[in-house]
């Protein structure tokens, strides 16, 4: 019964992550800063990174980055969200392991969206065969800060209902 339940609450994790980044797709971002997004479907992503397994977390991750692909992306989306998801849910996984006293939900998000931001500049200049598009990194990591602050937020307000609806332990 437990992996049944288990398994229904990571489809629902997917479908709400894929639904959020659909609608995130049709907002307009103003951004000044081409290609910064909100991360609404990294809000997904840190609460079962704090209710599930890291290997739960992954499979979240990546049903949503091939099921968003398959629906409004492309092929180098496809790199592009792949890179940033696997490297943010990486250093958010180790910031949230062995910084437990002195790293908030908070500070694992905005680390989280530094890192996203990085894994896609490093894919871009690859694509690209042009290591100067790093100097665009500066610009990321001040919209990354408040989007990884935004998602951080909210991420807590719907752990801690979550956790009253006894739908998850909060690890």
């Amino acid at each position: 019964m437990k992996k049944t339940q288990n398994m229904i609450f990571i489809s629902i994790l997917v479908a709400q992550a894929l639904v959020l980044y659909i609608v995130e797709t049709m907002i307009p971002v103003p951004f000044i800063t081409p290609g910064a997004k909100l991360g609404l479907a990294n809000i997904i992503t840190v609460v079962s990174l704090y209710s599930l397994s890291l290997a739960d977390t992954f499979l979240v991750v990546i049903l949503r980055i091939i099921l968003s692909t398959l629906l409004v992306g492309s092929l180098s989306s496809f790199f592009f969200s792949l890179s940033g998801g696997i490297l943010s849910l990486l250093v958010m996984f180790i910031l949230k392991k062995f910084g437990k006293e002195n790293v908030s939900i908070i500070g694992v998000s905005v680390m989280g969206s530094v890192f996203h931001n990085i894994g896609q500049i490093l894919v871009a200049s690859i694509t690209v065969q042009n290591i100067r598009i790093i100097a665009y990194l500066p610009v990321l990591m001040i919209a990354g800060i408040g989007t990884g602050i935004f998602v951080g937020i909210t991420s807590k307000f719907l752990l801690v209902h979550l956790k009253k609806l006894q739908f998850t332990k909060i690890n």
